[in-house]
């Protein structure tokens, strides 16, 4: 595990934004862990979170033209990271998002920020069904631009209605991969790494639902 995602993991645990519990997920499964990266909802949240998108893509060693964020979670996401990416890191790349309806007036068009052009890397909070992903994509092939790549906070590593699962069908249908921040496996080193009381009784049960739903 690299340093990053142990920060990262002691952010989110530390700030509710990772809970161990039961929660009913849209699937129905009761999983033993929720993420919900919709609260990394201030400045100082969301700065950190856009440290570790960044620390996350150059450590996939992924090369890309423009990062491109879907409306509407995507725009804050792709924001930050591209900050990140230049004052941390020295790399200094375009971003844009979109509207969610095209203007029509002014300069008009879907498309905000810098041209969407070249190889394009998405960045987004969670994969889920993959929806969302299908319509990026088809955003950037109108415009022009190549889907070369994907970031997001976690990967759940769970099966969809097949053997893989969302984020596998989605590197196995563009030929792309997906980074991530965590996954599931990583939650789990961490556990059994910490000391921590609180947190222990919990291993089990999340190792117990990596065994049933994982990939």
């Amino acid at each position: 595990m690299q340093d990053f995602q142990s920060e990262f993991l002691n952010f989110v645990i530390e700030h509710e934004i990772l809970r161990f519990g039961e929660f009913t997920l849209k699937s129905g499964r009761i999983s033993p862990y929720f993420f919900n990266a919709g609260l990394f909802n201030t400045g100082e949240k969301l700065a950190f979170l856009a440290s570790c998108y960044a620390r996350a893509i150059i450590h996939s060693k992924q090369q890309f033209d423009v990062l491109f964020g879907p409306a509407y979670k995507g725009i804050p996401l792709v924001s930050a990271t591209a900050i990140a990416l230049a004052n941390e890191h020295g790399i200094n790349k375009p971003y844009c998002f979109n509207r969610k309806e095209a203007k029509d007036h002014g300069e008009g068009g879907s498309i905000v920020g810098a041209e969407l052009t070249g190889q394009a890397m998405i960045i987004d909070d969670v994969i889920t069904a993959g929806t969302a992903v299908r319509e990026g994509a088809e955003i950037l092939s109108a415009a022009g631009a190549k889907l070369c790549g994907i970031a997001v906070a976690m990967n759940r590593q769970e099966r969809g209605s097949g053997k893989l699962s969302a984020i596998q069908e989605i590197e196995q249908n563009y030929q792309i991969e997906v980074v991530s921040i965590i996954t599931l496996q990583d939650i789990i080193d961490f556990l059994q790494k910490i000391n921590s009381e609180a947190l222990q009784p919990h291993l089990e049960s999340v190792i117990k639902y990596r065994r049933q739903h994982g990939i």
